[in-house]
């Protein structure tokens, strides 16, 4: 336990500035304490369901009985939500969207929204600088909690957006005590200033019994990126590879600008960097829908389609309903996700091995998919490396809308313009050549694995001839005869069956 000693040196109550009782700190670890006296410039609004700025009250630490008139109960979590940099020094409107979302969402909860506008409406550097003086305010309202309230700091979840993510990793670390605080969750953690520094001076895992972090805009320009690139939390997400976002392009600017006015231009510039605030209300509002990410090394091994598995926690949901799994190390997860809410997307793995080989071929393939529950449409399948025999090549597919239970597979080779009218050549020159001659690909085995529900389906042809597929030509998968329900349904009972034999034998 800390030794700390409070004494009341001076005492100013403002609207935006309050200063803090003295703190003497007899801590050896060296975690940053507040000095003597402690200005703090941060403003503590709890959220009300009226719905506007005006309607929160704001509590002050200085001051315990402020929290009760405000409508605090003990009984309920805590959530702090903390925006990032300001440029015009206006709230912006995303903080009480959200904040309504968890009011209405969760029920009962605690919703305080961390206002530091003063600090946040300054350059770059300064607005940086200050992250750390903030996140000290965030940990002596906490402090107040535990002091006069019992508040346990399990049960409090800090989110924050931009820069408001590493001013919740420094309230973790500047709470004193043995407990930690129940989870932060960075929206976007800030890049610049933060990138590649110690884990003690941005958000880390060590901040929280629970760290999550979803990373939408580390595009980078000039050596830096607006959102942090590395790795942040126990989970880090990093949405369609986390360098930019779907919808958020130049081409959207008309978009933005009927949408927003005059503010579509900066609508435009900053879509990418909040796209995480976003995609974590979506976890909120969607609840039927919720996200899925998968453990990967990297965007480039995610999007060939290797890396959907569940086993060992190699998934998580995104948002809100994350399953909370600590680790040693930080693991990165990847997902595609649609241009608006909701934003889920169905991923699946779709491999197949063709059995012989046409030098200097690279085929344009086109497949199909039909479920218990619908169709996909014409999902075009394009290879970056000649094909060879007895090689399985593995892609990712996705689908904004669960077609059920995989049963056909439509395949269509749309061959290459120059193979078209090279055979339409010969057909003219030669009409009597033969079929035979005509460039096949001979297909071996077909598989898909659903993703979200882990389901491998494997298709065989539907004709006997069908693993021969020509150019422009479609040809019909079906599953295989021992890939059906019914079948997976009996091998399940005989495992569970043998299961209880031997433990009966025991």
């Amino acid at each position: 336990m800390l030794s700390v000693k409070s004494l009341i040196c001076h005492v100013m109550i403002t609207p935006l500035l309050f200063v803090f009782p003295c703190v003497v700190d007899t801590d050896q670890r060296g975690i940053l304490r507040p000095k003597v006296p402690y200005i703090g410039n941060s403003v503590f609004r709890l959220y009300s369901e009226e719905g506007s700025m005006e309607d929160t009250c704001t509590v002050n630490p200085l001051q315990p009985h402020t929290l009760t008139s405000c409508g605090f109960n003990s009984s309920n979590p805590l959530i702090v939500i903390t925006h990032g940099w300001s440029v015009d020094g206006m709230m912006e409107g995303w903080v009480l969207r959200l904040a309504k979302v968890l009011k209405t969402s969760l029920g009962h909860a605690n919703v305080v929204i961390t206002d530091w506008l003063t600090l946040a409406h300054q350059h770059y550097p300064i607005a940086a600088q200050n992250t750390r003086t903030v996140g000290q305010d965030i940990a002596y309202l906490l402090q107040t909690l535990q002091e006069n309230f019992q508040f346990p700091a399990k049960k409090v979840h800090l989110i924050g957006y931009s820069l408001g993510a590493h001013i919740s990793g420094f309230a973790g670390s500047s709470l004193g005590g043995s407990e930690k605080i129940g989870r932060i969750t960075g929206l976007d953690p800030a890049g610049p200033l933060f990138e590649g520094m110690s884990s003690t001076d941005r958000l880390s895992p060590d901040d929280a019994e629970f760290v999550d972090a979803i990373h939408t805009f580390t595009h980078e320009r000039m050596g830096l990126s607006v959102g942090i690139k590395q790795a942040v939390a126990h989970y880090d997400f990093y949405p369609n590879g986390g360098a930019f976002q779907p919808g958020c392009d130049f081409q959207s600017l008309y978009q933005h600008i009927t949408e927003y006015g005059l503010m579509g231009f900066e609508q435009t510039v900053k879509c990418a960097h909040e796209r995480s605030v976003h995609l974590f209300i979506d976890s909120l509002l969607n609840k039927d829908k919720q996200s899925m990410a998968y453990r990967c090394s990297d965007n480039s091994a995610f999007d060939k389609g290797v890396c959907l598995d569940c086993r060992k926690n190699r998934c998580n949901t995104l948002g809100y309903d994350i399953k909370r799994v600590r680790s040693g190390r930080s693991k990165k997860l990847f997902l595609k996700t649609r241009s608006q809410m909701p934003y889920k997307l169905y991923h699946y793995q779709f491999r197949i091995q063709f059995v012989n080989h046409i030098e200097g071929l690279e085929p344009s393939l086109t497949i199909a998919l039909t479920g218990t529950k619908g169709e996909s449409g014409d999902l075009p399948i394009s290879f970056i490396e000649e094909i060879s025999s007895n090689k399985t090549y593995t892609f990712l597919i996705t689908l904004d809308r669960d077609i059920g239970e995989l049963m056909l597979l439509r395949f269509h080779w749309e061959g290459l313009a120059l193979w078209t009218n090279m055979w339409n050549r010969v057909q003219t020159i030669i009409p009597w050549s033969s079929a035979g001659n005509k460039p096949l690909l001979t297909v071996g085995k077909i598989s898909v694995k659903a993703g979200e529900t882990q389901e491998r389906t494997t298709f065989c042809a539907k004709t006997n001839d069908g693993q021969h597929v020509q150019v422009s030509q479609e040809v019909v998968f079906v599953r295989c005869r021992d890939d059906s329900p019914r079948q997976r349904r009996r091998k399940l009972h005989n495992l569970s069956s043998v299961s209880v034999h031997q433990i009966e034998h025991l």
